[in-house]
């Protein structure tokens, strides 16, 4: 594998819910900054290799920028901080709690997301427009 993107986004590749945050993150980053790669991929096991704390276990978020992996809140905040304004400054909402309160709340809903937003049969295959920045 040649070297990832320096900015990586791994998600749970049958979420709906995960799939629909990838596609709306990708209409906010006009500067292309950001790289999307489910977690049941090629690249999420690449990385693995790498970065053994990226869980095999589909619960999560995991953000990988050059050497450092964020997951569940700090993974959304730090992806946050990528995005123009007004997004990045949400990011700031994350220093107004502890980080364990706010990966309590990722838990719960992480838990419910496939109730309330369903789960796709396979992940989807990208458009073509975007086929560069959603990873294997």
């Amino acid at each position: 594998m040649t070297a990832p993107p320096a900015r990586i986004v791994l998600y749970d590749g049958v979420c709906g819910f995960c799939n629909g945050s990838v596609r709306w993150m990708i209409a906010r980053d006009r500067d292309a900054r950001l790289h999307y790669a489910p977690l049941q991929g090629e690249t999420a096991a690449a990385l693995r290799a790498r970065h053994p704390e990226i869980p095999t276990a589909l619960e999560t978020i995991a953000f990988v920028e050059d050497d450092r992996v964020w997951m569940q809140s700090a993974a959304v905040f730090r992806v946050l901080r990528e995005l123009p304004a007004p997004w990045r400054w949400i990011a700031a909402l994350g220093r107004l709690l502890p980080r364990a309160l706010w990966d309590a709340a990722y838990r719960a809903f992480a838990r419910r997301r496939y109730r309330w937003f369903g789960r796709l049969d396979a992940c989807p295959i990208p458009p073509p427009a975007l086929r560069a920045r959603i990873l294997s």
